[in-house]
């Protein structure tokens, strides 16, 4: 008998992609077939799912929820979760975020939504692959809720490391580990910085003109799917110079996907980093605010810093592991 479940903390990480983002959405790689090269960071969303005494449903984050029925609860994805799950009362689920969740760029809704349903199958005694996390997460937000997204930020988020994803025209994705040496793997997380520029926005209505101008996008989506393999390379020789190179390139195409993307304050934000001797950058995730990340040397990042000091800072590491449970307390 495995016990009866009394609480489970799931912890899932954030990401950064590096080249390649948007080649994920159906409407390209279903023709083409889209490549994404991403990595996790040590930023979390943790997920506590606890069992009640009663048969309610209370669901906590930026606020809280108590329900009678599962058709009741507002939180789309906790909902979806619960039902592709199989669960449908007497819980406690709260969702916890190492940053601000709204808005980021860092892919914290697929990264929520692998944390839920990694942390229910736990409660309920199932083991699950990552592939499988993955799979269901990507259901569950393009399918079920028609979030108009790709696919990479459910992958990264199951995964973790640092990752190549080949979104086939069958829609099937292969996993490729991109290894770095230990040298290389600390080397790099050393010259990227990432600045919040204080500017949230809904994803959505970005990506959703991102998704319709896809069909005249092709030559940018298909010259930024290119950069995958390019990034990959100059990353495993060590070339970071070159890398950087390769950061600003993607950046200047993917402006070209959809008009708020990028917006005058960005463009003077990233202006002032490569002035100030950052070699490359780009706006995390679907742009329009969020976090700024900015490829630098270690010799010229206090400069940076100082000509972005009205930004906050968020110090970070990569991250190796995927979503995985740090808390599993049962009875029998």
């Amino acid at each position: 008998e495995v016990g009866v479940p009394v609480m489970i903390i799931t912890q899932t990480p954030l990401r950064i992609s590096l080249a390649g983002g948007g080649t994920d959405f159906s409407g390209f790689y279903e023709k083409h077939g889209g490549a994404v090269l991403s990595t996790a960071i040590d930023k979390f969303i943790y997920v506590i799912i606890k069992a009640r005494f009663d048969n309610k449903i209370r669901v906590g984050y930026t606020k809280t929820e108590m329900v009678e029925k599962l058709d009741d609860i507002e939180h789309d994805i906790v909902r979806e979760c619960l039902r592709l799950t199989g669960l449908s009362e007497g819980l406690e689920i709260s969702t916890m975020a190492d940053i601000p969740s709204e808005g980021s760029g860092l892919g914290s809704s697929s990264t929520v939504t692998v944390g839920l349903l990694h942390a229910m199958y736990t409660f309920k005694g199932e083991l699950v692959t990552a592939q499988r996390l993955a799979e269901e997460a990507c259901h569950i937000e393009i399918d079920i809720l028609k979030k108009p997204i790709g696919k990479q930020d459910q992958y990264i988020a199951a995964y973790g490391g640092m990752r190549k994803f080949t979104f086939q025209t069958d829609g099937a994705t292969s996993v490729r580990t991109i290894q770095l040496g230990e040298d290389q793997g600390r080397r790099l997380g050393e010259v990227l910085l990432l600045f919040y520029t204080g500017i949230t926005r809904k994803a959505d209505s970005i990506l959703s003109e991102q998704k319709g101008n896809i069909g005249t996008q092709e030559e940018t989506l298909l010259a930024m799917r290119a950069q995958v393999d390019e990034m990959e390379q100059s990353l495993q020789s060590g070339s970071f110079h070159k890398a950087a190179r390769i950061l600003h390139a993607g950046w200047e195409m993917k402006k070209a996907l959809a008009n708020k993307i990028s917006s005058d304050s960005i463009n003077d934000l990233y202006e002032r980093a490569l002035d100030a001797g950052a070699t490359g950058g780009k706006i995390a995730g679907a742009g329009g605010g969020g976090f700024l990340l900015v490829f630098c040397p270690p010799d010229r990042q206090s400069s940076v810093r100082k000509a972005l000091s009205d930004l906050k800072e968020l110090p970070f590491q990569l991250e190796m592991d995927g979503s995985k449970v740090i808390f599993n307390n049962r009875r029998t």
